[in-house]
C-alpha cells in the first residue's frame, strides 16, 4: 500500500516564478564575492551579546504547528489557521530555498504570537557536496549570525525528505555519506558562530517498503546524535483506510532504533476523501499514544491539487477538540 504522494504532494510550495530565479542569481553572485573577499566567512570576532535559549521544552503532546502558503512572507494565513482550529499554533513552519535570508521580521511576529519558526532549508539548485565542502560557508554564515541575533528559539531542518527520490539531494541522488557530511558541517558552522538558539531537526519521510524500496529506511541518513535535536517525521492521510500506527509506526520504530530524540510530526494533513474528520482525531490520537512532541498541519493544496484544509463542521471541531489537549508549557 502507497502511504505518500511522493513529489505531487509538494510541487504546489516548490514553484518559483522568474523573479525569484533572478533573486536568488544575484544572491548567488553577491554570496560568491563576499567568501572571495573573506567578508563574511566564520566571522568569529563577532560575539553573542548575551546567552541564548538553547532548549525547546520536549514535552509530548506540547507542539500544535502549522505550514501556510503565505509564509513567511505575510503571518495572515497562520492567524486565519488559528481561526479555524481554535487554538494558535506553537510551531510556524516555511521553506527556505538557498541564499534565502532568515526573515527576522517574520520570526518576531511568530515568537510575539507565542510561535516558534521552524525553517526548511532547502539545497535546491546548489550541490549537497559543495555545502559539504565549505563553498557556501558564506551563506551560512551569514544566515547563523542573523539566526543568533534574532536571541530566540529557532528550529531548523536541512533538506527534508532526503530518503525520498523527488529532491534532488534525496534518495538515488545525492549519496547519504554526501548528505550527512553536509548536514553535520552546516551544525559546525552554526554553533563556531555561537547561534545556540537552534533546535535541530532531522526530518524524514515516512517509510513505504511498498515501491521496491523507493523510501527506505533512513539509517543510512542519520548525522549522529551530537548534530540533531528533535526527529521529523513526514507523512500524510490520503485514503480512509489509513490510520496513524501503519502509517507513522514502521518509521517511529526505525528512528528508534536510531535515537531516543523528541520526535514530530513535522508535516502531516488529511484530504476531505479520507474522511478528514476522523483521521484528524486519529492524527492526535496517536500522537498521544506514541508520546510525540505534536505535529505540523499542512495547511495548502498539493500540486495533484489534493486540498489538505481543514474542511466542514465536523473536521473543525474534531480539530478543535484535539487540540484543546496540546499546550506548550510556558
Amino acid at each position: 500500500m502507497t502511504r505518500t504522494a511522493g513529489p505531487t504532494r509538494h510541487g504546489a510550495r516548490r514553484r518559483s516564478g522568474p523573479r525569484r530565479a533572478w533573486v536568488k542569481i544575484v544572491a548567488s553572485v553577491a554570496v560568491a564575492a563576499a567568501i572571495a573577499a573573506g567578508v563574511i566567512v566564520y566571522n568569529r570576532s563577532s560575539e553573542p551579546t548575551g546567552p541564548l535559549p538553547v532548549h525547546l521544552p520536549p514535552e509530548a503532546n506540547s507542539y500544535l504547528g502549522v505550514y501556510t502558503p503565505s509564509a513567511p512572507a505575510s503571518y495572515a494565513g497562520v492567524r486565519a489557521f488559528a481561526d479555524v482550529a481554535g487554538a494558535k499554533p506553537d510551531v510556524v513552519m516555511y521553506y527556505s530555498g538557498w541564499f534565502e535570508r532568515f526573515p527576522a521580521g517574520f520570526a518576531k511576529t511568530a515568537a510575539d504570537d507565542g510561535a516558534v519558526p521552524l525553517v526548511q532549508m532547502d539545497p535546491d539548485q546548489v550541490s549537497v557536496a559543495d555545502i559539504a565542502n565549505g563553498r557556501y560557508d558564506g551563506y551560512l554564515s551569514a544566515y547563523a549570525e542573523a539566526v543568533r541575533a534574532y536571541h530566540a528559539p529557532v528550529i531548523v531542518s536541512f533538506g527534508h525528505e532526503m530518503n525520498g527520490d523527488w529532491y534532488p539531494w534525496g534518495y538515488k541522488k545525492t549519496s547519504p555519506a554526501v548528505f550527512v557530511a553536509a548536514w553535520r558541517h552546516i551544525v559546525g558552522v552554526f554553533r563556531a558562530l555561537g547561534a545556540s538558539n537552534v533546535t535541530w531537526l532531522w526530518t524524514v519521510n515516512i517509510v513505504d517498503d511498498t515501491r521496491q524500496g523507493n523510501i527506505p529506511n533512513p539509517a543510512k541518513w542519520w548525522p549522529g546524535s551530537s548534530y540533531v535535536t528533535w526527529v521529523g517525521i513526514d507523512g500524510y492521510y490520503l485514503k480512509p483506510s489509513w490510520k496513524f500506527a501503519p502509517l507513522f509506526g514502521p518509521t517511529i520504530a526505525a528512528v528508534r532504533a536510531l535515537t531516543a530524540d523528541p520526535i514530530l510530526i513535522a508535516e502531516t494533513g488529511a484530504v476531505p476523501a479520507s474522511g478528514q474528520a476522523q483521521k484528524i482525531s486519529d492524527l492526535f490520537a496517536g500522537v498521544r499514544s506514541y508520546g510525540l512532541l505534536g505535529f505540523v498541519w499542512f495547511d495548502s493544496t498539493n500540486s495533484a491539487g489534493q486540498p489538505f484544509g481543514i474542511s466542514g463542521p465536523a473536521s473543525v471541531a474534531a480539530f478543535r477538540k484535539g487540540a484543546s489537549t496540546f499546550g506548550r508549557p510556558g
